[in-house]
């Protein structure tokens, strides 16, 4: 019997999530002086953005590129 793939442990967990925990958003908004620890109540906060921000990949071709010219 194989084990359903949503029951795996381990690494998956570390994917990126739009969901944060109240205690993340307090987190980030106290980074960004949007939250202050000793005054406000952490019930009822506003929401915080979380978008994975993806970045360009560097191309197999430019890597060759760049050793060819060394």
């Amino acid at each position: 019997m194989s084990l359903d793939s949503s029951l795996k442990s381990g690494g998956g967990l570390s994917r990126h999530r739009n969901v944060l925990t109240r205690a993340e958003r307090v987190a980030k908004l106290a980074k960004t002086d949007g939250f202050d620890v000793d005054k406000d109540n952490p019930l009822g906060i506003r929401k915080v953005g979380n978008r994975k921000l993806v970045t360009g990949k560097t191309t197999k071709k430019k890597k060759e590129a760049t050793e060819e010219e060394k």
